[in-house]
C-alpha cells in the first residue's frame, strides 16, 4: 500500500462516518499530511455546513503550508452555501492535492482541479477512485439525473418466501439482520410501502437507531384506503406522504390532509404510476428512496427498470406452500435471457442470516 493509498484510506473512513447525514451533499472526507504528519482531518457533517477540507484546513491553521492535502472527492469551485474549496486550498500554501475522484456535480466536474493547477499545485486523481464513487452512489446518480436512487431491499426464507401461506411473518430473520434494516432506514430520505402493508401490519417505519433520522414514510395506495387512525397517519414521528391513482377518494383525501399528510395524484387511472412516484420525490429534493414493499410493488418497481440497488436478507429456513407470498411477484419476464442480472454481488454473514447486495444491470446496458 502506498502512502497515497493509506491516507485516503483514513479520509475514506472519516468520510463513512457520515453516512445518513450529509443528504443531498456527498460523502466527503479530508486528511492533511506534512512532513509525514497528520495535521489536519475533516470530513462533511451536513448539508449549508463547511465541507472536509475546510474542517481540515482549520485544524492544520499554519501547519497546512507546504503540505499534502488528500481528499475523497473533487474540491468545489463555486459558491454556494459555502464558499470554494479549492480556493481555500490555494490561499493555504498547500503544495499538492491529491483526489480519488472527479465531482459529477455539473458545476464543478473538474473546474476545482482546474483552479489548483492554474494556481501552480501538483494535482493527482484517481486514488481509491472506485471506493469513493460506490461510497457516494447515492449523490452520484441525484445530481446527474434528479432522481432518488432507489434500493430494493427484502427479507426472506431460502426458499423466497416473505410469510407464510397464513400471511404470518414475525420473524424471518435474525435481530441482528433487523438492526441492519434500521441503520438502512436512517440512511435513506425515504421509505416505500404499499397501503397493503399499512393495513395487515400497522407500521411505523422508523429507523430505531439512537440518535438516528427517521425516514419519509411513502405509500403507494390507488384509491386511498389507508385508515385515518393509521400510526403513519398520526404518531407525528416522521412526515407521510401518499402517492394515489385517479381513482382516489375526494373525501378521504382532505380527511388526510387535514392530519397533514402529503397526498400526490400520478397518472395511473387505477393504480400507482411508479414513474411518477421517482420523479416527484425527486423534484422535492429526496435523493435516495428504500422500497419494503411486498411482492407486487418490488416486481412494478423492478419491471420498470426503477431499481438501483438491491439487498436481501436470506434466513436458512424453508416454510413452502404454494400460495406462501415472495418477495418478487408481479407478472414476471416472459423468457429467461429477460430476466434482470445483478452484478458487483457480495454475501455477508449476518447472525443467523445471509446479506445480499448487487446492483441490476440496466436494460439496454
Amino acid at each position: 500500500m502506498s502512502n497515497h493509498e493509506f491516507y485516503m484510506d483514513l479520509a475514506l473512513n472519516n468520510a463513512r462516518t457520515m453516512k445518513g447525514q450529509t443528504d443531498p451533499n456527498p460523502l466527503v472526507g479530508s486528511v492533511i499530511v506534512n512532513d509525514n504528519r497528520i495535521v489536519g482531518i475533516g470530513a462533511h457533517l451536513k448539508a449549508g455546513e463547511p465541507h472536509a477540507e475546510i474542517h481540515a484546513l482549520r485544524m492544520a491553521g499554519d501547519a497546512a503550508r507546504g503540505g499534502t492535502i488528500y481528499v475523497t472527492l473533487e474540491p468545489c469551485s463555486h459558491h454556494g452555501r459555502t464558499g470554494p474549496c479549492a480556493a481555500a486550498i490555494v490561499e493555504a500554501g498547500l503544495k499538492k492535492v491529491v483526489i480519488a475522484t472527479l465531482d459529477p456535480n455539473p458545476i464543478v466536474a473538474g473546474n476545482g482541479v482546474k483552479m489548483l493547477e492554474e494556481a501552480g499545485i501538483e494535482v493527482v486523481v484517481g486514488i481509491r477512485e472506485e471506493e469513493s464513487k460506490k461510497m457516494n452512489e447515492v449523490f452520484n446518480k441525484y445530481i446527474v439525473t434528479q432522481l432518488p436512487f432507489v434500493t430494493l431491499k427484502a427479507a426472506a426464507t431460502l426458499d423466497g418466501k416473505i410469510a407464510s401461506h397464513t400471511l404470518d411473518s414475525k420473524w424471518i430473520t435474525s435481530e441482528e439482520a433487523r438492526h441492519d434494516v434500521h441503520m438502512l432506514r436512517s440512511e435513506n430520505r425515504a421509505i416505500l410501502v404499499g397501503v397493503g402493508t399499512v393495513i395487515a401490519d400497522d407500521p411505523e417505519l422508523t429507523s430505531r437507531i439512537p440518535n438516528g433520522r427517521n425516514p419519509i414514510r411513502v405509500v403507494l395506495d390507488s384509491t386511498l384506503r389507508i385508515p385515518l387512525d393509521a400510526k403513519l397517519a398520526t404518531d407525528g414521528l416522521a412526515e407521510t406522504w401518499i402517492f394515489t391513482s385517479k381513482q382516489y377518494d375526494q373525501g378521504k383525501r382532505l380527511a388526510l390532509e387535514a392530519l397533514g399528510i402529503k397526498v400526490f395524484e400520478t397518472g395511473g387511472e387505477t393504480r400507482v404510476d411508479v414513474r411518477d412516484v421517482v420523479r416527484v420525490l425527486g423534484e422535492h429534493s429526496i435523493s435516495s428512496l428504500f422500497i419494503e414493499g411486498g411482492g407486487t410493488i418490488n416486481a412494478a418497481f423492478l419491471e420498470n427498470d426503477l431499481i438501483d440497488k438491491v439487498v436481501l436478507y436470506f434466513a436458512p429456513k424453508l416454510i413452502g406452500g404454494k400460495n406462501a407470498p415472495t418477495f418478487l411477484e408481479g407478472s414476471g419476464f416472459d423468457l429467461m435471457k429477460e430476466a434482470v442480472e445483478l452484478e458487483d454481488g457480495e454475501f455477508f454473514k449476518m447472525g443467523k442470516d445471509f446479506k445480499f447486495t448487487g446492483y441490476p444491470v440496466k436494460k439496454g446496458v
